[in-house]
Parts: structure tokens; sequence; C-alpha cells
């Protein structure tokens, strides 16, 4: 795993001294670092280095080449590690093409970064900047031409947004947000096929939501399906459905819709005789009433969806009823997260922690 830094004192150094002590990672280090200078003046850079400095560990794994460290790790790759030590480009699009990799971008509140900066800079009994020059440094520290690392973010598979204020919250963040899951590296059957429904729901024509499913047996695809016209009507969101068009409310006008959900066209695909016993139904979003009732008639197995419905309830029973287990599949989270206090954060966000208070965590 690489940690980068999008922001300076945006806590990677903190979030891989976490993932040392408490899930059993080892940390990987380069001998001569290299850090792109972002300012000209020594003083400056003299801050900037001490930022890059963790000063908690020395490591035993250390290394004169990005491309020996490479091989070290391609050969223990069952083992768990760290590094904060990459950050140009070249460098890891090269990594990124290991399954074993998994690069994670942090971030922060640019003015909370500045106070961590100051903070540190006290304690190292170096003056800290103004605000104004250390916002300069963080715009060339992102956005230069040359040195940027605005692009590492994009490339990263987790990007967390690090606004915690002690150590003890990020912790317990990071502790609810389990970034070893090796799901995130190599996805289990459930996540495999899920990723695949959405996929299909990506080629949805239906006005009102996509919907995306995929049916499975012996975990090999039967077929797939998504919602949106018949062939050779026009598509609906070229004004083929009237109903869906005037954009009236869920349950309100079904009759008249002409819309195929992505069930049924994946039911219509395959055809009774290729369902068997045994069969799953991988479903973005659960079944409605009426596509439950035909799931069950078929004999499909079970059922898998992601999101809720509004019938979720009446659907469950139905299926219930007929012997068709029905769960709801919650993958890892993945892209931005937030890693911060769940009293000032919405309900549906990743992480529920406590606060707490005190210590530096950049």
């Amino acid at each position: 795993m690489t940690l980068e830094g999008k922001g300076i004192c945006s806590g990677k150094h903190a979030i891989a001294d976490y993932l040392i002590e408490h899930q059993e990672f080892q940390l990987l280090e380069l001998n001569n670092k290299h850090y792109p200078r972002i300012t000209d003046d020594p003083e400056d850079d003299l801050r900037l280095q001490a930022s890059e400095l963790s000063n908690k560990r020395n490591s035993e794994f250390t290394f004169d080449s990005v491309e020996s460290l490479l091989d070290f790790a391609t050969k223990r790759w069952r083992e768990r590690w760290v590094t904060t030590d990459i950050w140009d480009t070249a460098t890891i699009e090269r990594f990124l093409q290991r399954p074993f990799f998994l690069l994670v971008s942090v971030d922060a509140p640019v003015s909370l970064r500045w106070k961590r900066f100051t903070d540190r800079c006290r304690r190292r009994q170096l003056d800290p900047p103004p605000l104004e020059r250390f916002v300069i440094w963080n715009d060339r520290h992102l956005y230069d031409k040359e040195i940027g690392r605005a692009y590492l973010t994009d490339r990263a598979q987790v990007r967390l947004f690090n606004s915690c204020s002690s150590l003890e919250e990020l912790h317990a963040a990071l502790e609810a947000l389990n970034l070893a899951d090796e799901q995130r590296l190599r996805p289990n059957w459930d996540l495999y096929f899920m990723q695949l429904a959405s996929l299909a729901a990506q080629r949805s024509n239906c006005m009102k939501r996509r919907v995306g499913c995929v049916l499975v047996r012996e975990r090999r695809v039967i077929s797939t399906g998504y919602n949106g016209t018949p062939r050779h009507l026009t598509n609906c969101n070229e004004g083929g459905c009237p109903r869906c068009n005037r954009g009236e409310g869920g349950g309100v006008g079904l009759s008249t819709c002409l819309c195929l959900h992505a069930e049924e066209n994946a039911l219509l695909e395959a055809g009774r005789e290729r369902i068997r016993e045994g069969s799953i139904l991988y479903c973005d979003t659960c079944p409605c009433l009426t596509c439950t009732v035909k799931i069950a008639q078929v004999g499909i197995s079970e059922v898998v969806y992601s999101q809720g419905y509004n019938m979720d309830q009446e659907s469950a029973a139905i299926l219930e009823a007929a012997g068709v287990c029905l769960r709801q599949f919650s993958p890892p989270r993945n892209g931005l997260i937030y890693l911060q206090n769940s009293q000032n954060i919405a309900s549906d966000l990743p992480l529920f922690i406590s606060p707490s208070g005190g210590n530096d965590v950049s």
C-alpha cells in the first residue's frame, strides 16, 4: 500500500503509523527520497523537508531505488507493506499494474493543514510561515505541471479526507474503515457480480432510474439486463415511454409504463431452461413487487441487491414465502471517504466515530 499526501501535512505519516502499530503492516523506505522542491528558499525548504519526515520509527527495509523496492514487495506480496516515499506518476503507474498494490490519497482542509504545519515547526524550533506562503507552497505541491500531485489523487483507489482533530479520532475512523480489506485489491464474487450489474445499469435508457442486473449460476454469468423500452421501440430517454418522461412519482401510472425492468430483461434473456437450482440474481437495486413474483416463478435460489427500494419489505415477504434467499450486499467503501466525527456528517457517510482531543495527527 502506498499513502500519497495530496496536501502538505494531510496526515499520511499518521495513517502509516496506525497501519504499522495496529494492522501488522511493515514500512518500506527509500534511502534517497528525492522529494520535489517547491520553493527556492533554503529556510523554507528546511521546513518542508521536516514535514515529510516521520521521526517515530526507522524501517529495517530500506532500498536504493524504487525498482528494488518493487521487486522486494513482489516477492513477498502476501505480507503487509506500506510506504510514503513514492510521488512521481511514472512509478505509480508501474506499481498500479501489480494486483497487490493499493494507492491511498490523503487530504485535509488547508486551514487545518496549516495549523498542523505551524505546530510542527514550533516543536522543531522553526519559524512557521504565514498562511499565504503556505497556500502558495500547497498550490505548487498540487498543481505544478512537473511535480504536482493532483494526478496521483485521481489515480488513487481510496481517497481519504482527514479532518480529524486527534490521533484517537483518526484511529477510530481507520479501524471502522479497514483499509486492509482484501476486497479493495481483488473483489470477492459478490462484489465482482455486483460491479457487473452496476456496469449493465450504465446501458439503461429509462428516464426514471438506472438499474442493472446479472443472472449467475455456478459463478458464471447466464445473462445480464438493464431497464428500458423493448427492442424496436423508441428509447425511453428519447421519448419512447410517455409515463417516465412525464416525471410522475414512484408507483404512479405503472400500468402505462413501457419500460422493461432490469430483472425482467435478464430473466427473458436467460430463458427458463437455463435457470436451474442454485442460480443467483444480482441487482444493484432491490427488485420491485412485480419482478419479485417473476423471480419466484422461474426458480431463482438467491437474490443479492445493493440499494434499497420502496417495496423492500413486500418483496422480502414474497421471496421468503417462495423459499428464495434475499440479502443486501455492502461492499467496502472506495473513492472519497471522510474521516471525521459522525455527529458532524450525514448518516450515510462511511464512518461513525467519537470525538476526542489533543494530539497531532499530521
